[in-house]
């Protein structure tokens, strides 16, 4: 029998009061890798001197990140020590595509192949002096990827491009997905394949990444990651106020918030991965994907300033900011149709990146700009005006 409840939703919160502190702070690599990783926090980068909040236009956010954190076609992560990460050279790929760049995403994609992509296709997570440092794929990253370059061979009219994301999604679908009674999901990673209940990272749910897949290899596999994905996101966003950085879901259908990939760490919580949830579905073309996205308003508009982490239920876990939890706010609000709200919280989000600027916040504020306000990556945004 199918099991739908949802239990462990605030296990081991601690809820403190946010301070008013706007401070965009350092991430963990840890938050958003696979499991056992060493890699530590960097300090909070000082705000930059007479920093303004830049303009919000998708093509210039997405040049100034090319700018910023690229270099010779690899995205440093200055501020987690000069490393690079699988996810952040997605990121750059998409950066480019935004930015209508071509020579900078075959640098950025030559860059991936040359240092990261491994044997059987799949990119190595992390890379640091000189050489991979954690051969663990992670499947945002891959499927962010694969989605940038099928989006860059018709953005660009090449297609070499397109079948390098075709091959990619193939992979993706062959190795790092998994049929439960919720219907097909997407794994994490490869590690999350080798036991049950399956490890589960809500927030890489991607409905136009799999719209964009599903037409570029005429795979059904990627509808059926459409279905499967939507019952657990339903799921979790009727059952709580907030979605979680991490559960599992098990092959009845059961899913439990978890406070970390394997259990452990963090207590469960709102945090770094989490409110990708929200600006992956609010660029859906799909209403109920939509509708998704809009139902965590009430619980996040509680407070105008919003704290970067929160228990499930919206009680605040840390004292400060991060432009990182305004764009899903801002997500969020444009899906309810507040369109004012949105662009508030966008700007606020700019604000932050640009007096602290952070590689992970710099690049969600350009992201999240674009995916609220055109098409460029493949979704159904415009702007919030």
């Amino acid at each position: 029998m199918r099991r739908s409840a949802l239990v462990g939703i605030a296990a081991g919160a601690v809820v403190v009061t946010a301070g008013t502190a706007a401070l965009a702070i350092g991430l963990s690599s840890s938050d958003h890798g696979p499991p056992a990783s060493d890699t530590e926090a960097t300090s909070t980068p000082l705000p930059a001197d007479g920093a303004e909040a830049p303009e919000l236009d998708a093509a210039e956010l997405a040049t100034s990140f090319l700018d910023e954190w690229v270099e010779d076609g690899r995205v440093v992560r200055h501020d987690e020590g000069g490393d690079t990460v699988s996810e952040g050279q997605a990121y750059g790929l998409f950066a480019a595509v935004i930015a209508d760049d071509e020579q900078r995403f075959d640098e950025i994609w030559a860059w991936t192949q040359d240092e990261l992509v491994r044997s059987d296709g799949l990119m190595a997570w992390r890379w640091d002096d000189g050489a991979i440092v954690d051969d663990e794929p992670a499947s945002d990253a891959d499927l962010d990827a694969a989605r940038a370059l099928v989006l860059a061979g018709d953005r660009f009219g090449r297609d070499d491009l397109r079948e390098d994301g075709v091959d990619l999604a193939t992979v993706i679908a062959d190795r790092m997905t998994v049929v439960t009674e919720r219907g097909r999901i997407l794994l994490p990673g490869l590690w999350a394949a080798e036991r049950e209940p399956y490890a589960y990272n809500p927030s890489y749910a991607s409905p136009v990444a799999y719209e964009v897949l599903r037409a570029a290899t005429g795979d059904p596999r990627w509808d059926e990651l459409q279905a499967g994905s939507a019952s657990v996101t339903d799921e979790i966003l009727t059952a709580t106020d907030l979605p979680p950085d991490w559960a599992q879901v098990h092959v009845d259908g059961l899913i439990e918030p978890m406070p970390g990939p394997l259990g452990e760490g963090d207590p469960v919580q709102y945090a770094f991965d989490a409110p990708r949830l929200m600006l992956r579905y609010a660029e859906s073309c799909t209403a109920s994907d939509v509708a998704l996205a809009a139902l965590p308003l009430t619980t996040l508009d509680r407070e105008s300033e919003l704290s970067s982490r929160l228990d499930l239920g919206g009680g605040s876990l840390a004292s400060e900011e991060s432009a990182f939890g305004y764009t899903a706010r801002a997500a969020s609000a444009y899906a309810s149709g507040d369109d004012v709200a949105a662009t508030l919280d966008l700007e606020k989000a700019a604000q932050l990146s640009a007096e602290y600027p952070t590689y992970y916040g710099n690049a969600w504020v350009m992201l999240s700009t674009a995916m609220l306000s055109d098409d460029s990556l493949g979704g159904c945004g415009k702007r919030a005006a």
